[in-house]
């Protein structure tokens, strides 16, 4: 059975230049816990699950404690063991931060690296990026908000741009019922679209959205077919009409080259 290894009362030299004397700071045991997978390279995009990884690493080396704790104080009269423990501290912190600093692209890091232990680091990253993160939310509800659909698009082009909005929501960490995103599809149908959104709303049993989209699908292939069907009868009576038009021309022209015949016969006659 593996066993917690002490860091030595001669132990590592601090960068400061503080040799540790003791220190209650123990190491994770060879073994006895699994380490968890260096975290990629942060890059300024999707810090909430690098943020989440990096804790679980951190945390799997006894580290995690010190993105909260600040610098112990030695007091006025710091005795050997207080000034051992201050030092072990200040080596434990100092890994961690660096842990978070090699956690970080190049260009994050120069702008990071001053910071003076892990906690300032940790937070300092906390106020930039998840006040972006609030931002982005903010804009993607926005979006799902002034979504709406119009009669000039089809309506299943319509409907895939409202799902991505959905997964974008749900990227942020936002949680949409079904009930809900039923609800919210039904209510943003385009205008011509009215007589089936209330056929929808009064339905009393539950739909999930799947069912949902496939009964759309189903409703404007019928549309298209009934506005082929229109189309090809008006095509059809324009040429009855026309035809009919042709027919009546091809009875009254003999009559009107009958009279003109027989008018030009009348003046020939007075003439001789």
């Amino acid at each position: 059975m593996a066993t917690s290894e002490t860091i030595p009362e001669s132990g590592p030299v601090h960068p400061s230049g503080g040799t540790v004397y003791a220190t209650p700071y123990v190491a994770p045991a060879h073994g006895s816990v699994e380490l968890g997978e260096r975290p990629e390279k942060f890059n300024g995009k999707d810090f909430k699950r690098w943020q989440q990884k990096m804790l679980f690493y951190l945390t799997t080396l006894n580290l995690a404690r010190f993105l909260q704790e600040d610098a112990p104080d030695l007091g006025e009269n710091p005795d050997r063991q207080t000034v051992a423990a201050v030092d072990a501290w200040k080596h434990s912190d100092f890994l961690c931060k660096n842990y978070i600093l090699n956690g970080l692209d190049n260009a994050l890091y120069n702008v990071y690296s001053p910071m003076v232990n892990a906690k300032a680091l940790w937070e300092s990253l906390e106020r930039k990026y998840k006040m972006e993160d609030a931002g982005s939310k903010k804009f993607v509800v926005g979006k799902f908000r002034d979504f709406k659909m119009v009669d000039s698009k089809t309506l299943i082009s319509q409907v895939q741009e409202f799902q991505l909005i959905l997964l974008d929501i749900h990227a942020e960490g936002m949680v949409l019922g079904e009930s809900f995103q039923v609800a919210a599809l039904i209510e943003k149908l385009p205008p011509t679209w009215k007589d089936f959104k209330n056929y929808l709303k009064h339905k009393r049993k539950e739909m999930k959205l799947e069912d949902l989209i496939v009964r759309l699908r189903i409703e404007e292939d019928n549309r298209q077919s009934e506005k082929k069907a229109g189309n090809y009868h008006q095509e059809a009576k324009a040429n009855v009409v026309e035809q009919e038009s042709c027919d009546l021309s091809s009875l009254t022209s003999p009559t009107i080259e009958s009279n003109d015949v027989q008018q030009r016969s009348r003046k020939y006659e007075k003439e001789l």
